[in-house]
């Protein structure tokens, strides 16, 4: 059962009293997410992302259609009982200390005196902030703020944890820990839904990914089915194929490079590999490896945000 089910998700807002204006920041949104996958929503900047967790937390209410998370329907008190939010550009009284804030937080809770401390200074282990513990966050940066976010949305041991842009101000090094971090929430049977920008983040770390733009999701899958060119292929050989052979596969594959012995072809059906295959081993040529190619993500997310193909 997934643990994220929206049906038609959309949401409208209005503004003015006399000449009524309106923005249609999502657009009838269906997709799933399962229990123990690391869920990446992606988008350009005003493509709906942040209305989408905010409506599937009730910070927002939907103009029409559902959602379920965890098997209950939005609104439910239990959703956010098992649920953590890091929330973008969120903020924190500049005279607490990371300690005090998360006392402040695990109390809203309902945690315990005892609980919170032990929680709070094996979170702040955690994200690399145990040194801080005691210094205010008006001294913290951008990347430390970040760290004490995810301990916060950590604190109550969540099922499903919703990160808008966790990386963001973030140093290469605290983005892999952070990285590593997931992974071992994930392995642990922990949900993930994380919104990003940073597309080789979302790539390095998510089961599968959304691409959501204008307020419509365009395309959901892998990272390999959605960057996976059609049915396009490397070859690499032992050796340079003969002129006639190459001409007997352009009779029926399009040949995209040829050099020595790299060999990309692009075919109309797969079953023409075997024939591709059979082609190569009468030349006398031995077929090293054969795999087929992507684009990245970058790559894909561009042109699918120009094109709209994947609607």
């Amino acid at each position: 059962m997934p643990i994220v089910q929206t049906h038609r998700l959309s949401k409208t807002y209005r503004s003015g009293l006399i000449r009524r204006s309106s923005v249609e920041a999502l657009k009838a949104v269906s997709l799933s997410v399962e229990p123990g996958e690391i869920f990446g929503l992606l988008g350009p900047n005003g493509a709906g992302k942040t209305t989408f967790v905010k409506l599937l937390l009730s910070i927002v209410l939907p103009t029409s259609g559902g959602a379920t998370i965890l098997g209950e329907p939005l609104g439910a008190l239990v959703i956010r009982e098992k649920s953590g939010y890091l929330p973008e550009n969120h903020r924190y009284p500049q005279f607490l200390t990371a300690l005090q804030v998360l006392s402040l937080f695990g109390s809203l809770h309902g945690m315990k005196k005892k609980q919170i401390r032990e929680k709070s200074l094996e979170l702040l282990k955690l994200v690399g902030l145990e040194e801080w513990k005691s210094v205010k966050v008006k001294r913290y940066s951008k990347g430390m703020l970040q760290r004490l976010g995810l301990a916060h949305a950590m604190l109550n041991d969540p099922e499903i944890l919703f990160l808008d842009e966790p990386t963001d101000g973030v140093d290469p090094v605290g983005r892999k820990e952070i990285r590593d971090l997931l992974r071992e929430l994930r392995s642990k049977g922990k949900t993930i839904f994380l919104n990003s920008h940073m597309l080789s983040e979302v790539e390095a770390i998510s089961d599968r990914v959304a691409i959501l733009n204008k307020g419509e999701v365009l395309k959901v899958g892998t990272i390999a089915e959605i960057t996976s060119r059609h049915l396009e292929y490397e070859f690499r050989l032992d050796r340079p194929l003969s002129d006639d052979t190459y001409n007997g596969l352009h009779t029926f594959v399009k040949i995209i490079e040829k050099d020595g012995k790299i060999l990309v072809l692009g075919l109309d059906e797969k079953n023409d590999l075997n024939r591709v295959a059979d082609m190569i081993r009468q030349d006398g040529a031995f077929i090293e490896s054969m795999t087929p190619r992507r684009s990245s993500l970058e790559d894909y997310f561009i042109q699918l945000i120009q094109t709209g193909e994947g609607k």
